[in-house]
């Protein structure tokens, strides 16, 4: 029998990662696993032509704001239920979620992916594709649907 224990869900507030975030609840519940929520800050959105090439560091009250906003994705009376822990990051994102995952011993991931196909993809890239390929554990890519999920 597979066992999960801890289950790290990279949300960036895309619809896409909203939904993954379904699953991963339910899995955490299901199992009663710990579950890790994990925002990067992608250093590759800062302009470095208007500043040095060093990205600005989040101060103490931004990074405890971001880190309620992860919270706040789950319900409160999912929440108290729960083992739930928010990591906010900076770092390019594929890197700082399978960094994550070593360092926490996680079992799974579960990841939202935009299922873009073609220029869009070649052009953007596909921070679950490369998750897929060099993650230390299973992973568990949701595509936004069209059908309605609730949380249990």
């Amino acid at each position: 029998m597979i066992t999960i224990k801890n289950i790290l869900c990279p949300v960036d507030h895309s619809d896409c990662s909203k939904e993954a975030l379904k699953y991963a609840v339910s899995f955490a519940i299901k199992d009663n696993s710990k579950l890790y929520l994990l925002h990067v800050i992608d250093i590759r959105a800062f302009d470095e032509s208007i500043d040095t090439m060093t990205p600005k560091i989040p101060d103490d009250e931004t990074l405890k704001q971001l880190k309620t906003k992860l919270l706040d994705c789950i319900p409160e009376e999912i929440r108290d239920d729960m083992d739930v822990e928010a990591l906010v990051v900076q770092g390019i994102p594929f890197v700082e979620i399978i960094r994550n995952a070593k360092e926490n011993d996680i079992d799974m991931i579960v990841i939202g992916s935009h299922g873009r196909t073609g220029i869009t993809h070649m052009m953007m890239g596909s921070v679950s594709e490369k998750v897929v390929r060099k993650a230390p554990c299973p992973v568990l890519t949701v595509r936004k649907s069209n059908q309605k999920f609730t949380m249990p």
